[in-house]
């Protein structure tokens, strides 16, 4: 399985979109510095996954949130139809 992620930072409440077959150990590496670009936002929680059977539909999904903007694509979940 595969998942699409929204995380948000506790600390500057900006928000970090990706997929991966590895949830759990994807949060830590993110929680650790690992990833050098979002390192200033550590802590990082996770707001919103999606599962996926392949790999590329999960990278469509995240690239499909990127292009809407994670609050945005957020707020439209939560909108009753």
């Amino acid at each position: 399985m595969f998942f699409t992620y929204i995380l948000q930072s506790k600390k500057t409440k900006r928000y970090y979109i990706g997929s991966t077959d590895d949830l759990k150990n994807r949060l830590e590496e993110h929680n650790s510095g690992e990833t050098v670009s979002i390192r200033r936002g550590i802590p990082w929680k996770i707001v919103h996954t999606e599962q996926f059977n392949t790999r590329s539909e999960a990278i469509r999904k995240e690239k499909q949130i990127k292009a809407r903007g994670a609050q945005r694509y957020l707020d439209s979940l939560n909108k009753p139809e």
